[in-house]
């Protein structure tokens, strides 16, 4: 639990701030003479820290920032002032890095705030992107490609498997492994789902598609005539069985491997769901269908039981 921390200045937490400023003519002895916090008291604590001596988070997930409710913060600080501290850690010789909280850090800065309030922490280099990201999705400030990409940087950056990003953050692991595949996603479509002209089960649905051709015209569709999740799937099961029409109307190969064609039967039978093979040169690719979330749950499910 933290610590507010009343009538104590920085200096007596951190001896190089000093507190010259709460010294009057003739008591500089008694300032000296005054004992200094313990350093494990200067964590889990409250207090007032100079604005500019803050930097930000390097591992800060959120990068869309609204201008106008930074400004609409700004002036509400500047009349009520910041009744939330922001989080940081101690860096040394009078630096600060921001752990949680830019928006905040940011709306100050721009009210011209020199001095807010701060809970001190200690935390490891490894943890910063964590615990940014937990808070951010704590708080719902961030986009869904913004989560996918902290959710990702986790994994590369930390070594996390999906299990311990979807335990860190309190959701199940199929969600974050459906919130990282919108990474796949071309940049048309995840700028609109960045800028909410699409859901994330808009986006779900555009996933599966196989064509960028295809998911442009469903996203035309969306926007001019606002389609649902459930229409916009109904729209994409159309495209895709038009798809499967002109395949079969193909004039089958007869070339094609009787090996290759037994296997790929073989695994439509196990896994109940198309599979496509492709074969190279030098070996080739499976391509697993699925249709809707329940569905790519089974097969997890059915993969993890094998595995």
């Amino acid at each position: 639990m933290s610590k507010k921390v009343l009538g104590r200045g920085l200096g007596a937490f951190f001896p190089e701030y000093g507190d010259s400023g709460e010294q009057s003519e003739g008591s500089g002895q008694k300032e000296a003479n005054r004992p200094v916090v313990d350093p494990k008291e200067r964590v889990n604590v409250v207090l007032q820290i100079p604005v500019g001596h803050i930097r930000p988070n390097p591992n800060q997930p959120r990068t869309h920032f609204n201008e106008t409710a930074l400004e609409q913060l700004a002036s509400s600080l500047k009349e009520h002032g910041l009744i939330q501290p922001v989080t940081v850690r101690y860096l040394g010789e009078k630096r600060f890095e921001l752990v949680s909280g830019e928006r905040r850090l940011r709306a100050a800065r721009l009210a011209g705030m020199t001095e807010i309030p701060a809970y001190i922490r200690e935390v490891e280099d490894d943890q910063l992107l964590a615990l940014a990201l937990i808070e951010n999705i704590q708080r719902e400030e961030l986009n869904p490609i913004e989560v996918a990409i902290g959710y990702q940087r986790m994994i590369d950056e930390l070594n996390y498997t999906q299990g311990e990003v979807a335990s860190s953050v309190g959701k199940s692991r199929t969600t974050v492994t459906n919130q990282i595949r919108l990474l796949q996603l071309p940049d048309f479509i995840q700028a609109a789902l960045r800028d909410d002209r699409i859901t994330t089960g808009h986006a779900r649905a555009l996933i599966n598609l196989k064509s960028e051709d295809q998911q442009k015209a469903l996203l035309k569709k969306i926007e001019e005539n606002e389609l649902s999740v459930r229409e916009l799937e109904v729209e994409a099961r159309k495209l895709d069985k038009k798809r499967e029409t002109g395949r079969k109307n193909k004039p089958s190969n007869p070339g094609i491997d009787p090996f290759i064609k037994d296997i790929s039967e073989r695994l439509r039978r196990t896994l109940s769901t198309r599979v496509d093979l492709k074969t190279r040169k030098n070996g080739g690719e499976i391509r697993i269908s699925y249709y809707s979330d329940e569905d790519l749950e089974r097969l997890l499910q059915l993969f993890e039981s094998i595995g």
